[in-house]
């Protein structure tokens, strides 16, 4: 069969396994040409491995200079009846593969975070795979639903306003258009349930059975990732439900910072710039500041991805010589290139030239796009989309 690019509105339907597996690489190309993490950890747990900040944090501390050993943790789907499985489970598949022939352990357990079985598994494989503890935690987890520990019900998030109702504009991958969207105001029950799902007590109940089950090293490590933007998003993030949850995710690290301050760690929370990932896409009217701000960082230089973040956060804040430059309330600011006051103010010209008529000529929407296909495999170089791919060659491939 050949696969080709299936997108309902901002939603993957297909994934390319190659492509994936040349994403992978190109972004392991990077790592070992940039400047390398001194002193990094040798032994990482990262919760949501699979795609996006995850993937790149992994990449980067094994390949990036750190060269560490990891056990990554995601929610993916293989091959079957019902199609060729997602890109996170082929991402899964090669970074595994790459880092073998590096003589590194990469071990992917692929189950639901939020499970005690899961939890179970990590510290096993800790105890087998990575010599007893970890250095470091990532907590890269990114998830619409999260079960009660206590009762099972279910927790569902939502992106909504909280106050007043919202029009804006958003990107519609699959027609190519600029959409005009209301997005409600939440309840304060959806507030709640976003706080539970996005927020911070995931992290740290992660963190306490680890510590109990003594698999943190002294010294160990953690850090979560959010995001806070400009004004001009503040409606939609930092004062919707996505933004009370962050700001819970920010309180959180205080508390884990306290707990790991016992064994000589502690606790981070670095804030990213905006970028494409399977996350973002879903936030309405943020599409067209993306579209604008990546345009303005081209242009002036300074635009990263994912992978160029991590590596950047690992090595010139976290290790090394740790220029960890962190704000009044204690972030870790990775956003600092994108919030520069002259990138801003081009962006917020730029924002107001953009119409649903003009928005592909005048902004980057080429170059969103495009980072949308590669999380799915589609549009790299040096991968032949027009090969048959044997569905049971897929089959047999395991994480």
């Amino acid at each position: 069969m050949i696969i080709e690019p299936v997108i309902q509105g901002v939603i993957a339907r297909s994934a390319h396994p190659y492509g994936c597996r040349q994403a992978v690489r190109e972004q392991i190309e990077y790592v070992r040409s940039a400047p390398p993490i001194q002193a990094g950890p040798k032994r990482v747990l990262i919760l949501g491995a699979s795609s996006g900040f995850g993937l790149a944090s992994r990449i980067a501390l094994t390949f990036g200079g750190a060269e560490a050993d990891t056990v990554g943790v995601s929610f993916e789907r293989g091959p079957s009846e019902k199609g060729v499985g997602s890109a996170g489970w082929y991402n899964n598949i090669f970074f595994r593969q790459e880092a073998e022939q590096a003589g590194r352990v990469a071990t992917n357990i692929i189950g639901d975070a939020f499970s005690p079985e899961v939890r179970d598994q990590v510290i096993k494989a800790i105890r087998t795979d990575l010599g007893g503890q970890v250095d470091l935690v990532v907590y890269s987890l990114a998830t619409g639903v999260r079960p009660d520990p206590t009762t099972g019900e279910l927790w569902r998030s939502v992106i909504k306003t909280v106050g007043e109702p919202l029009t804006g504009q958003t990107v519609n991958l699959e027609t190519g258009q600029l959409d005009t969207v209301t997005v409600d105001a939440a309840t304060p029950a959806e507030i709640e349930a976003t706080v539970k799902v996005m927020g911070g007590d995931d992290w740290a109940a992660w963190i306490d059975t680890l510590l109990q089950a003594g698999v943190l090293a002294p010294g160990c490590r953690t850090v979560a990732y959010s995001y806070i933007g400009p004004a001009i998003t503040y409606p939609i993030y930092h004062q919707g439900t996505l933004g009370r949850a962050k700001v819970h995710l920010h309180a959180t690290a205080a508390d884990i910072n306290r707990r790991l301050n016992a064994i000589g760690g502690g606790a981070d929370v670095a804030v990213c710039k905006a970028l494409v990932t399977k996350a973002s896409v879903f936030i309405p009217a943020l599409g067209p500041y993306i579209l604008a701000l990546f345009k303005v960082m081209k242009e002036s230089g300074t635009h990263e991805g994912c992978i160029e973040q991590m590596q950047r956060l690992f090595q010139s804040r976290l290790y090394g010589q740790q220029h960890i430059g962190r704000d009044e309330q204690g972030l870790i600011r990775m956003d600092d290139w994108e919030m520069a006051e002259d990138v801003q103010l081009a962006v917020t010209e730029l924002i107001a030239m953009i119409t649903p008529e003009n928005f592909q000529s005048v902004s980057d929407y080429a170059g969103y796009r495009e980072d949308f296909l590669k999380l799915n495999g589609f549009g790299l170089q040096d991968v032949d989309y027009h090969q048959e791919i044997d569905f049971q060659e897929l089959k047999v491939l395991e994480p």
